[in-house]
């Protein structure tokens, strides 16, 4: 596949990055020499200086050939304006534009970006993107990573697995003898800085990170079953009254009235406009980095800090002086890959990574076959996919211990006429069926030809 990604940034090199290990033929374009000169260093692709919305620069990047465009650039304008040219000029079949500008995205102005106006196939908006995935993890405490699956009915939770875990030292296919009407599997294991896809003998070990794959309906319970049962958070401070930051708090006012939410804003004007625009939220002008503000806050008696900033280093400092402070726990947004593998040390219980939420939004539409949905964990080491079964994939009416799947892959759930089934040694995928599975990087392609549209179509 020919992809040409517009903007060198960190979101945009993360893409390159990965498309370009996977041998597809990638073209980075940016009006920073420097960034393009250090993608060029370090990434099997090909980069351009120059704006990315411009003709001749998307022209010698070799659009007339592309397969997909991917704009990212820190502009929504060009963007925009990127793919409309790739699409006037150049016809590229796909297009992908990041808009962060709310005002665009507007139910009522859903015609937009149309075909016939402004032609763009998917637009990411990061703000809600990781909005959501923020409110996903205050609503389930212990829970280090939430994604959710086949119409909400089925979700991938990441859990850490304590020293007074109950389920370590066990074999997984005891736990499923123990407690046989659990729908939930663990599809893959993160320990000392390696994923792993595990069999059914394999044990759960104290300090092992859990990608567990079930029912929407039993994630408390599995979070339970691994020792978390810790209290959903009723008191919350945020450090940051940015766009994410104003949007969480916005939606939990509207979900959960009874949650008190505290907001530290350092730009004033900025704090007076969000706490015209909030009803219950109290509004804080001033720095999460400043203690007596922390204090102010009531951090002492807080249930969870979130911070929320622009600013890697605000985030992580101010949530580990929430910690000392009194409050409870701390959810930081990281942008850096640097800090992540670093976080527990720091004092982080967990973290959402923008550029992660991102990337794996654009590789839903980059994997070929009916992949309905993509989350990459760890950093690109492992993939949770979403696919749907075709007349004409391999997978289908096959009994799955004879499937021979490569040891990369571990199925975590069928979705099936609305109901979510655990899958075993016996169980058959048919046609229409949706499946929940984790696959190793270099497992992916393999998923990819299970669930292919056409039998010609590798």
């Amino acid at each position: 596949m020919k992809v040409i990604i517009c903007g060198a940034g960190r979101v945009g090199y993360g893409i390159a990055e990965r498309l370009s290990t996977e041998d597809n033929d990638v073209s980075v374009i940016d009006t920073s020499p420097s960034l393009i000169q250090a993608i060029r260093d370090s990434l099997d692709v090909r980069g351009y200086v120059g704006h990315g919305a411009h003709p001749d620069v998307l022209s010698q990047a070799g659009a007339d050939q592309a397969d997909m465009i991917i704009a990212v650039t820190l502009y929504d304008e060009v963007n925009m304006v990127a793919c409309q040219v790739a699409h006037s000029l150049f016809n590229v079949p796909t297009k992908i534009a990041r808009i962060r500008a709310q005002s665009y995205l507007g139910s009522h102005y859903s015609d937009l970006f149309s075909r016939e106006h402004m032609p763009i196939d998917v637009i990411i908006s990061p703000e809600v993107e990781v909005g959501q995935m923020v409110l996903r993890r205050i609503a389930l405490p212990g829970a280090n990573d939430v994604v959710r699956f086949s119409d909400d009915r089925i979700a991938m939770v990441a859990i850490e697995c304590l020293e007074d875990c109950p389920v370590v030292n066990t074999p997984l296919d005891q736990l499923s003898d123990l407690f046989p009407d659990l729908i939930a599997t663990v599809t893959g294991i993160w320990r000392d800085g390696v994923l792993t896809v595990p069999h059914s003998t394999d044990q759960l070990m104290t300090g092992d990170l859990a990608y567990v794959i079930c029912d929407k309906d039993h994630v408390r319970r599995t979070l339970g079953l691994f020792g978390h049962e810790e209290p959903e958070a009723t008191r919350i401070v945020i450090s940051g009254g940015g766009n994410i930051g104003y949007f969480v708090a916005h939606m939990i006012e509207e979900r959960q009235p009874k949650t008190k939410i505290k907001i530290i804003e350092y730009d004033r004007a900025r704090a007076v406009n969000i706490a015209d625009s909030l009803k219950r939220t109290v509004v804080l002008n001033g720095s999460s980095l400043d203690k007596d503000i922390l204090i102010e806050a009531d951090i002492q008696d807080a249930d969870l800090m979130v911070a929320l900033t622009n600013d890697d280093q605000v985030n992580i400092l101010s949530s580990v002086m929430a910690k000392r402070l009194g409050c409870k726990s701390n959810l930081a947004l990281i942008n850096s890959p640097a800090f992540l593998d670093f976080t527990r040390t720091l004092g982080i219980d967990a973290y959402v990574n923008p550029r992660a939420v991102t990337i794996s939004r654009i590789l839903q539409h980059v994997r070929r076959g009916r992949i309905l949905a993509v989350h990459s964990v760890q950093q690109g080491a492992a993939e949770i996919i979403e696919a749907q079964a075709l007349d004409t994939s391999p997978i289908v009416e096959k009994v799955l211990r004879e499937l021979d799947l490569p040891p990369g892959i571990r199925i975590g759930a069928i979705y099936r006429d609305g109901h979510v089934l655990r899958p075993d040694g016996d169980s058959k995928i048919k046609t229409n069926d949706r499946v929940v599975l984790l696959a190793k990087t270099e497992s992916v392609r393999h998923v990819e030809q299970l669930f292919r549209v056409s039998l010609e179509f590798f």
